[in-house]
């Protein structure tokens, strides 16, 4: 039995489908836990949304903030659905769409198993958040997307402002929320995020630290693991686990396996690219590399490890492909097209 983080899908179908042969994904006796960020760019969403779906026994999902961007397409009207750009626009108009979005926005901001030792979200925590401040906040916005309000939230969720503070109330305090989990990347130490600042560390405007490093922090009793940032790449530290790697950008899909002793990453090539989009910063290569199975340190500053070789031993099966119980699970050729119509990615 293995647990596996998996970082942002965004649509790759078929990359997806290969990291869960090389990982010999077993549904009846593994788990997956996806990072948020199921589609969007990358072509194949309607296919990759059909497989998590066709998983969700097995599967812990986050939402992130495109897969909050899709839900608040799905309840627009269908004349303003036909506006959006061709990858989300399968899914709304399919005809499981109801089935998906339903599913979809069950899901949660974040996700906390004490036993294992580790919590999920997509993008990052505010300074002063516990893991039980986290789980709290999580679960005021998850309460209204489960709720018969959603719709309401979705009108409301846009916007940069204001920043977090804990007496904010009502739709200030849900968005403020929404973008600590699902946007941020930097942020000041009294917690207001960044939200231009979208490239490497050293990138960023004095005052504003990644949100792992921003001085004044809480120490977090818990093992983290987020997606979101892939130009960071690869990066461990702190207890963070950050793992888009940016395969939609022609970089790599990465599956974290949780409760392995040893620090064990497996990844597959990402999607292939013509060239990259104008605005969007691919993800950087790993600045250190590290020793295969190194463990990792809860104050190791190092941005990267290097992923284990996968040996043959390890095999529990042969690989075999996960195909989604929904209809038309083929991939598709679509040409992806940036999505703005969400919280900014």
């Amino acid at each position: 039995m293995a647990t596996w983080a998996i970082g942002d899908l965004q649509g790759c179908y078929d990359v997806t489908q290969r990291l869960l042969e090389k990982i010999n994904f077993d549904p009846a006796a593994d788990k997956l836990w996806f990072a948020g960020d199921l589609v969007n760019r990358g072509g194949q969403s309607l296919e990759t949304l059909r497989l998590v779906h066709s998983l969700r026994e097995h599967s812990v999902i986050v939402l992130g903030n495109h897969d909050l961007s899709l839900l608040a397409i799905g309840a627009r009207s269908e004349e303003e659905q036909r506006k959006v750009n061709p990858d989300l626009q399968r899914i709304v108009l399919a005809e499981d769409r109801d089935v998906l979005l339903d599913w979809l926005r069950l899901q949660k901001l974040a996700h906390v198993d004490r036993e294992l030792g580790w919590m999920m979200f997509h993008a990052g925590l505010a300074p002063k958040w516990t893991v039980a401040l986290a789980e709290k906040h999580a679960r005021e916005v998850e309460q209204q997307l489960h709720g018969n309000g959603y719709r309401k939230l979705f009108r409301n969720m846009y916007g940069d402002k204001p920043a977090w503070s804990p007496g904010l109330s009502g739709y200030d305090r849900s968005r403020a929320i929404i973008n600590i989990f699902t946007r941020m990347r930097y942020c000041t130490p009294s917690g207001r995020i960044g939200m231009d600042d979208k490239g490497t560390p050293g990138t960023q405007p004095q005052g504003m630290y990644p949100w792992f490093e921003v001085p004044g922090r809480v120490e977090r009793e818990l093992k983290m693991v987020c997606g979101h940032w892939s130009a960071l790449g690869l990066t461990i530290t702190q207890g963070v686990h950050a793992i888009d790697t940016g395969a939609v950008w022609g970089g790599k899909l990465t599956a974290l396996q949780l409760d392995s002793e040893d620090l064990r990453i497996v990844q597959v090539p990402g999607r292939d690219v013509p060239a990259p989009v104008p605005g969007q910063h691919p993800p950087r290569k790993p600045r250190v590399e590290a020793k295969p199975e190194a463990k990792p340190e809860a104050k190791s500053e190092t941005r990267s490890e290097t992923p284990r070789p996968e040996r043959s031993g390890e095999q529990r099966r042969r690989p075999r492909r996960h195909r989604p119980r929904g209809r038309n699970g083929n991939g598709s050729n679509s040409t992806p097209t940036p999505d703005n119509n969400g919280p900014a990615a």
